[in-house]
């Protein structure tokens, strides 16, 4: 179901795109200004299309994959700033008005942002898109939903759907929930450290100084308030100030009822026992750590998973174990396959790149051959040739490129790709590190290649050592026997 307040578009992975004629009732839309540009899908399946592409050189050294930048929109990010800018346009609009920037979004350029509710930081999230699409085409990115395909061709239109089955932007959505958790957790740590806290008890009016979990005891143990153990609460003064302020406005705190007078509100809860909080009530999310811990998961289905380990965990059947088969991806197209062998005979016939004659003919020990994938990975991710150190607009580009120049098996220098760096995965999921061999003769590769440390003895001490040695006792030993 489409949502225009959340933009909202429920997608699952694997699932082909189906058209949404009824879209074109719910927005009335102009015809994009020149913002987003549609493609076409080339004989592989990957989306090319206008737009321009830096050719700007920039470095190549990762210390994690695929790391976001400090300032991920550069000299528009608007540091600062409480606007938000839209993607494709120079529009602004507050932080506060995030809705106002999605329907501009779907009506003026066409794009959706799906399951928006869950991105930790939007504005973060925005500048890093707005600088993405000034690099690359937008349908390198975007699946394209065309709507109303059974009008004529005037009246059939498309939008662009923008969501985490994009390994770039699932990433980037996990590093700014990785993000915004530091930022909670050293929020908390500050909390539970300050002895400067001072707040006044919600029901009886008496003051408190000191840390924060004297009063929230206080209000547990006296008054049957309850809101959580201290050191599982965060931001706790905006979460008093929030309660404080529901019953100034005489509502219940459980129910949420609004009632007359103060006095037959605090009759209410205390008859019904309402002296606690809705649990319901996603505004009091924020509050609590355990809604930060995972991406698009709430403390109650973190709860039920707690929970249904510990009932798996009672069982020690392991007679209905399945193992499921993971593919590894190609190095240079969408291809997957079971296992390396059958990946390394696709490689060998579609890209004539020999991975395993490779490894024979340069002696790869393990660590080596994992620097070479990520080191490939890096390449073809960023569009360039590793064999003429050429950049083109798209991976499609670059793919026939290399094709027809030859130059998949024209790798670099040893140097240039055996350096730490590439010890890092560029792709966190890339089941291909996990299926290279790492048989004996690695080890006897190493050895040849002198990368075995060789850690010398203590003999500053070579007299006490021989006189304290065991076996002068077992040559004693023997010439006694004998």
């Amino acid at each position: 179901m489409f949502s225009l307040r959340g933009c909202c578009l429920p997608l699952h992975p694997g699932k082909s795109l189906q058209p949404l004629p009824s879209l074109s009732r719910v927005m009335a839309a102009p015809k994009t200004q020149g913002a987003a540009t549609q493609g076409e899908e080339d004989s592989d399946g990957n989306r090319g299309g206008a737009g321009g592409v830096s050719y700007e050189d920039t470095k190549d050294y990762i210390l994690e994959p695929l790391s976001l930048p400090e300032s991920p929109g550069g000299t528009t990010s608007l540091e600062g700033s409480p606007s938000v800018p839209c993607i494709f346009c120079e529009e602004h609009f507050p932080v506060v008005e995030q809705d106002k920037l999605l329907k501009h979004m779907i009506i003026e350029h066409k794009i959706v942002i799906a399951d928006v509710k869950l991105v930790a930081d939007f504005r973060r999230y925005i500048l890093y898109w707005r600088k993405r699409f000034t690099e690359q085409p937008i349908t390198d990115f975007c699946s394209v939903i065309r709507i109303n395909s059974a009008a004529p061709s005037e009246e059939q239109d498309n939008y662009f759907l923008l969501c985490d089955v994009l390994p770039e932007d699932r990433i980037l959505r996990e590093e700014l929930q990785k993000h915004r958790l530091k930022e909670i957790l050293e929020q908390q740590q500050q909390e539970r450290n300050d002895n400067s806290f001072h707040g006044i008890c919600m029901f009886c009016n008496e003051e408190f100084l000191g840390n924060r979990s004297v009063l929230l005891n206080h209000m547990a143990r006296e008054h049957a308030f309850n809101i959580g153990l201290p050191d599982n609460i965060v931001n706790c003064n905006e979460f008093l100030c929030t309660l404080q302020k529901k019953l100034d406005n005489l509502q219940c705190l459980y129910c949420e009822k609004t009632f007359r007078d103060k006095n037959t509100l605090k009759d209410h809860m205390r008859k019904k026992q309402h002296r606690r909080i809705n649990p319901k009530n996603r505004e009091y999310d924020r509050f609590y750590v355990i809604n930060y811990l995972e991406l698009g998961k709430s403390w109650e289905e973190v709860q039920l998973e707690d929970d249904r380990e510990l009932l798996e965990h009672q069982e020690d059947d392991w007679s209905d174990w399945e193992e499921h088969p993971v593919s590894a991806v190609c190095l240079f197209c969408e291809k997957q396959a079971e296992t390396i062998e059958k990946l390394c005979v696709h490689m060998e016939d579609a890209h004539e790149f020999d991975l395993l004659k490779i490894k024979s003919e340069l002696g790869l020990n393990f660590y080596q051959q994992v620097k070479l994938v990520n080191f490939i990975r890096r390449q073809i991710h960023q569009c360039r040739c590793y064999g003429c150190h050429e950049k083109f607009r798209s991976k499609a580009d670059l793919r026939t490129h290399m094709e027809e120049a030859k130059h998949t098996s024209l790798l670099p220098e040893k140097q240039t790709w055996d350096q730490p760096q590439y010890y890092f995965p560029t792709y966190e999921n890339d089941t291909l590190l996990c299926t290279l061999s790492d048989s004996e003769s690695d080890l006897t590769a190493q050895e040849q290649n002198g990368n075995i440390a060789i850690i010398s003895e203590d003999t500053s001490k070579l007299h006490a050592l021989k006189q304290s040695s065991i076996l002068n006792q077992l040559l004693l030993h023997e010439s006694l026997k004998n």
